[in-house]
């Protein structure tokens, strides 16, 4: 098949990308390359893809032209392209302008594709509120205009399953980490702060934070499983992560017992909108999916720094 993967230079875009290349499918990536965060990343999951053979088209979902940038025989559309995460730098409209517009934008696009057999959204956690340990019929209740453009986006995408102009799901991701983790995100800050010698910022009271921190390969497996089940999937909303919780501090401890030295830890004021607790319930991505994350916190954590030594190091 092939297939377009949005937001494709991205942390769990990329390896989506190169996942679905290694099944058999011809993969096109979109990226508008933010400057969110340094284009050094970015550039080298580009360089990445490339060497798989996944070319990526430099556009920005918000674009008026949008369609007439991209190809018309594809055969299905992962949607993982957002404004992420809950920053300061980021305002409203960066939120509302990427994650509703791009996404109503991609849809018109979408609607055009005679040969589309699922269109699959990329939501997350976050959609939940504070505490996100429910199934997927619990009413969101999202904390942050991360959480709330994120559900609107969901819900857009969704309404055109309901309306049958297209098959369509929504997967909503659990504290994922690994590989190509973003530089801002817990894991990859705190690699960097323990090799580099610097102090972590850990945000007030967010040791005792409980997630379900997931690995970047258990999620791909599940987000590549819905090829082939479209008829059991359409209009579902379907959860992504493990059902192992760990707080904050236990994570810490994971990279210092990997990097084999302790952590400066700096506390900083607590974030508003950080959710306190994650654990994601899997019920239905098992009963649907056959969904089964194995790998532990401390071997996505050995991962991850291999990846970081070998690249910045």
């Amino acid at each position: 098949m092939k297939i377009l993967v949005t937001g494709a230079v991205g942390f769990i875009g990329s390896h989506t990308a190169e996942r679905l290349q290694s099944l058999g499918h011809q993969v096109i990536g979109i990226d508008n390359f933010s400057p969110y965060y340094s284009e050094t990343l970015k550039k080298l999951n580009e360089k990445a893809l490339g060497e798989k053979g996944i070319s990526v088209i430099k556009k920005d979902l918000r674009d008026q032209d949008l369609a007439d940038s991209l190809p018309k025989d594809i055969d299905y559309i992962f949607h993982f392209a957002a404004q992420p995460g809950i920053s300061k730098t980021s305002t409203f409209e960066d939120y509302f302008s990427n994650n509703i517009i791009g996404t109503k934008n991609l849809i018109d696009y979408a609607l055009q594709l005679t040969n589309l057999k699922m269109v699959v959204n990329i939501a997350t956690s976050s959609i939940y509120g504070l505490e996100a340990t429910f199934p997927e019929s619990v009413a969101p209740k999202p904390a942050s205009h991360y959480g709330v453009t994120k559900l609107a986006a969901e819900q857009l995408i969704l309404q055109k399953s309901r309306e049958k102009q297209f098959k369509a799901c929504s997967l909503r991701l659990y504290s994922v980490i690994g590989p190509r983790e973003r530089p801002e995100k817990m894991y990859t800050k705190l690699i960097a702060c323990g090799f580099n010698n610097e102090a972590f910022p850990l945000y007030e009271g967010s040791a005792t934070h409980l997630r379900s921190f997931t690995y970047v390969g258990d999620i791909v497996d599940g987000i590549v499983s819905v090829i082939n089940n479209e008829d059991a999937v359409d209009g579902e909303i379907i959860n992504l992560g493990t059902e192992v919780e760990h707080t904050t501090q236990e994570g810490i401890e994971a990279v210092e017992t990997v990097i084999g030295k302790t952590i400066q830890i700096n506390h900083v004021e607590a974030r508003a909108g950080d959710q306190l607790r994650t654990k994601a319930n899997i019920d239905k991505a098992k009963k649907l999916l056959n969904y089964n994350p194995q790998t532990t916190l401390l071997e996505g954590v050995k991962k991850q720094v291999e990846w970081y030594e070998a690249n910045f190091l």
